[in-house]
């Protein structure tokens, strides 16, 4: 184990990651619209629209609080995951009319745009890894 702390990369305090904050807004953002889609039979599309929604930034925070790089990226990918989910989910609400077209195409920017930041915030962690790790010479150490 290469023993590298995210406290000790400053990423402790998850309110400092501009990628939480994106997503924050983004959970928000849909838990506001979500709130809008009165139809019954669309109950369950808003209850996993919102769920999706503050799945993305509850990983993060639970990444952020792990003991080791690797361990958080797999909570990164958990939030990529439901990204890629919230963004089904908006291609479904807008398809059905429960939101507007300009409303689920500015949420789907702010997905994108989340996405492409837990995509960086990965390749930084990995690359920080490995630095450390070949620092060391120890190829088969296990983040």
């Amino acid at each position: 184990m290469l023993g590298l702390d995210v406290s000790a990369w400053g990423m402790a305090d998850f309110r400092k990651l501009k990628v939480w904050q994106k997503a924050h807004v983004l959970a928000m953002d849909i838990h506001e619209v979500a709130g809008t889609i009165r139809a019954g039979d669309l109950s369950s599309l808003r209850s996993q629209m919102i769920r999706a929604g503050l799945s993305i930034p509850t990983n993060i925070v639970e990444g952020c609080g792990q003991s080791t790089g690797r361990q958080f990226i797999r909570f990164l990918k958990i939030a990529l995951n439901s990204s890629s989910e919230l963004e089904y989910h908006l291609i479904v609400a807008q398809r059905l009319r429960a939101i507007s077209e300009p409303g689920a195409l500015a949420l789907k920017a702010q997905v994108i745009e989340v996405r492409k930041m837990l995509h960086g915030l990965i390749r930084h962690i990995t690359a920080r890894i490995e630095k450390k790790r070949g620092k060391r010479g120890d190829e088969t150490a296990e983040e």
